[in-house]
């Protein structure tokens, strides 16, 4: 199998798209371009690819419309311009999408949103159930709350956070450069373009340039989220985002840009990222049925399966799944605290409703959030 063919296989795309790009280099909303990668997100989307869009833009957008030419160091500044632009962005791609009779929604994200547990759970549930229904996620940080500790800092970062969230099977970061040169491009017309690599490759890094002014992702970032999504098993392209049909000709398998590559397959990636980033707060021991269920059909744990449950978890913790024998057989994020999980193990999901006073799940842990061991 060729590099090419782990894009032409994906199945799920985080789709980036800089500020640079969006916004003409700081001219204003290009909704012409919009319109072209909307149309091939709207092809994507047709031959049964997800696409989830971390779109970039906002504070460009409203420093356009208050009629700033030099990005503000003030935060509040960035705040307020962010606000005025926001509006325009989401205006922009709801347009363009109707035009294929897709729905958008947007999504406001920052950093404490993925590193609480059970945030980050209703996250992934929410995209898990947008994408489910055919609609067209539109993400960005939400830089109009944000503080200088909670904010990604760049949506690059933010984009491979939504790799590892939604599981993705590759990144696609559309840049104003082709992909990742052994040399500035800028600086040195002869220099050549590095068209595949290792996420993580230290040498890689060392070639890396510095952002423009619009943005704050130069090529360092860019790379580092290849990093950062190969921990789920995210596959990342770095590439030139004003490219004609540039998304349906890497979907075709055509070598584009700079393709980097996760050490690890997606389910072997997410098993150690969740084993490793969240602390285990208890255990839920099952009964034979269900224990063949999930290591026979890979299916979600239902209450019903469940004969005990150890341990003071909330929702959103990671608990240990134990067969009869004690024998952990597999690890997830739990919907239901340890309070409501005593309370409907070995009960129908039927009847959760009626036991909890509400029902915001029907399993105890989704098969998405579950990992065997």
């Amino acid at each position: 199998m060729s590099d090419r063919d782990v894009v032409q296989k994906a199945r799920r795309w985080v789709v980036k798209i800089g500020s640079a790009l969006l916004t003409a280099d700081g001219r204003g909303l290009d909704r012409e371009s919009i319109g072209q990668w909307v149309s091939q997100v709207a092809q994507l989307l047709e031959q049964g690819v997800e696409v989830v869009l971390v779109s970039s833009g906002a504070v460009a957008e409203g420093m356009s419309r208050l009629g700033w030419r030099k990005r503000p160091s003030s935060v509040h500044e960035l705040q307020a311009a962010a606000a005025v632009g926001q509006m325009g962005l989401v205006q922009a791609y709801e347009f363009q999408f109707q035009q294929f009779n897709r729905h958008t929604a947007q999504v406001l994200l920052d950093h404490d949103d993925l590193s609480n547990r059970e945030r980050y759970l209703n996250a992934r549930n929410t995209l898990q159930s947008l994408m489910s229904l055919g609609v067209v996620p539109v993400i960005n940080e939400n830089d109009t709350v944000v503080t200088d500790e909670i904010r990604f800092g760049d949506n690059d970062s933010l984009a491979a956070m939504v790799a590892n969230l939604i599981d993705a099977d590759l990144l696609v970061i559309l840049t104003d450069q082709h992909g990742l040169y052994d040399a500035d491009p800028r600086k040195h017309p002869k220099a050549n373009l590095i068209f595949h690599g290792k996420a993580g490759d230290p040498a890689l890094e060392a070639l890396a340039g510095e952002g423009g002014a619009l943005g704050r992702g130069g090529m360092t970032t860019k790379l580092k989220a290849a990093r950062l999504a190969a921990r789920s098993g995210a596959n990342t392209l770095i590439v030139g985002g004003r490219a004609e049909n540039i998304l349906t000709r890497l979907a075709e398998g055509e070598e584009l840009g700079t393709l980097l590559l996760a050490e690890q397959e997606p389910i072997a990636a997410r098993k150690q990222w969740l084993a490793g980033r969240l602390q285990v707060r208890g255990s839920v021991t099952l009964d034979h049925g269900a224990t063949q269920v999930l290591q026979q059909q890979g299916k979600s744990l239902l209450p019903v399966g469940v004969k005990f449950v150890v341990g003071d978890f909330n929702r959103g913790d990671l608990v240990r799944c134990v067969d009869e024998d004690g024998n952990e057989i597999a690890r997830g994020l739990i919907n239901y605290s340890a309070v409501e999980s005593r309370k409907i193990i070995g009960k129908n999901s039927e009847l959760i409703s009626s036991i909890l006073g509400y029902c915001d799940h029907k399993e105890l842990i989704h098969r998405d959030n579950l990992v065997l061991v």
